[in-house]
């Protein structure tokens, strides 16, 4: 939830803060871009350690840095001291993104893993959500967008105080030699079953005893097919547009005509309906294959982006272009929440070997904030440059793209457990030699 707070609060946040510490359009991006380039900083340093150090730890100590940024951000004096709270604040939003899918695929029973994976973008979407209130909540308040980004330090404090009652990955305690924890933790999350739980526990003890990997691993035969799959999928997410859209989107609503109450407000309604979209793809998650998701989530959003991109370019001022735009730009930001949002970060903890799959999470994590961060950084000049419509023209394009990727290089994963994934990228590996 905090995850999608940080992530959603500065798209009405920036429209105050500009104004107060006269920014130019460079200087929005980088306030707006800080948290991604921390993301990248935690995915790529914190996110590893937890297998070494367990899941559990890393989320405790991301709460902490959680609440540091969110509380110094919010008393940020000046451009600078804003910026470095907003990349503190990325540390622990890559952190928990390398980690949670990770430790909520290792805590999930196969057949409900969809389900149980996807919510993290249940969390994700409803922290925006939240974030959204927030800024309309502020907005007529001088200092308002101080209270935005300060609020964060609140959810914070519950998620350390929370995590502490978390139980540890099995897979992590049979690692480290606690095979009667981890059979109490199997017990607990698949309702005192004896039989899958034996079965789990020989899996995991087949493969946990395999030396942890490094960059040789990740990099090897074996492991390449999952990787390139990761890759993909956290580029294409990225270069889709959907978290432009997120940031940017009061400020895409004044420029088609709405007031900044108006397009708070409308921020909100796309926000509870997201939440609800969001909630539905729970339920068919582990009924539909993954691949499937995503090809129909790229063409839904395709299409509602050139349907968007031709509201923006023939407004011209008229009510009807706004609403046509509103419309579209919520049909978009709906198939996002209920296929390419939730099934990356699921199928990110699912296609890594366990020896290797903190490493693999964590990297899949730094390529995605990377490709955010530049998507990020130069939509405000390329916006500038081309305007609304035309950009958004360019993401509908590289939804195609990202289908074909999809139909070409994604494998499917619903319905398998974690060591059946990982055995067939061996046999694959096996045959190819």
């Amino acid at each position: 939830m905090l995850f999608g707070y940080d992530t959603g609060v500065i798209s009405g946040a920036i429209l105050f803060i500009q104004k107060q510490m006269h920014l130019g359009t460079w200087e929005q991006g980088w306030i707006v871009s800080a948290v991604l380039l921390g993301a990248i900083l935690g995915s790529l340093f914190i996110g590893p350690s937890s297998d070494k150090y367990g899941r559990r730890k890393l989320l405790l100590l991301s709460s902490v840095i959680f609440f540091v940024g969110a509380l110094g951000s919010g008393f940020s004096q000046g451009f600078w001291s804003l910026l470095c709270f907003r990349i503190v604040l990325g540390l622990a939003v890559g952190a928990s993104s390398s980690m949670v899918p990770t430790y909520l695929a290792e805590l999930s029973p196969a057949d409900k893993r969809g389900m149980v994976s996807s919510m993290f973008q249940l969390m994700v979407m409803t922290g925006i959500l939240v974030a959204y209130i927030t800024n309309w909540s502020f907005e007529n308040m001088y200092t308002g967008w101080r209270w935005m980004l300060g609020f964060a330090a609140i959810p914070a404090a519950i998620m350390f105080f929370g995590a502490l009652y978390l139980p540890e990955s099995p897979r992590y305690l049979v690692k480290i030699g606690r095979e009667d924890d981890a059979r109490a933790v199997l017990m607990n999350m698949n309702r005192n079953d004896k039989d899958v739980v034996d079965k789990d526990m020989t899996q995991i003890e087949q493969q946990v005893h395999m030396k942890n990997g490094g960059l040789k691993e990740l990099f090897g035969p074996m492991v390449r097919p999952a990787l390139i799959a990761a890759i993909g999928l956290a580029v294409f997410q990225q270069v889709m547009g959907c978290n432009t859209v997120l940031y940017y989107a009061p400020t895409i609503f004044t420029d088609v005509g709405f007031g900044v109450n108006a397009a708070l407000l409308a921020h909100i309604g796309i926000g509870t309906f997201n939440v609800i979209v969001t909630a539905f793809a729970l339920s068919i998650m582990d009924k539909v294959d993954r691949k499937k998701m995503l090809i129909y989530g790229g063409l839904g959003m395709g299409i509602s982006l050139f349907v968007m991109s031709a509201g923006m370019k023939f407004s011209g001022g008229s009510k009807a272009a706004a609403v046509i735009c509103v419309v579209a730009m919520t049909i978009y930001i709906a198939f996002f929440s209920g296929t390419w949002g939730p099934v990356m970060w699921v199928m990110f903890g699912e296609m890594f070997p366990l020896n290797i799959r903190g490493l693999g999470n964590s990297f899949g994590s730094v390529v995605n904030w990377t490709a955010n961060l530049i998507v990020s950084l130069t939509f405000p000049t390329l916006l500038d440059f081309f305007g609304t419509g035309s950009l958004f023209i360019g993401y509908g394009v590289l939804c195609f793209f990202g289908i074909w990727f999809v139909h070409a290089k994604v494998f499917e994963t619903r319905g398998k457990s974690l060591e059946d994934i990982e055995q067939t990228l061996r046999d694959r590996a096996g045959s190819k030699n």
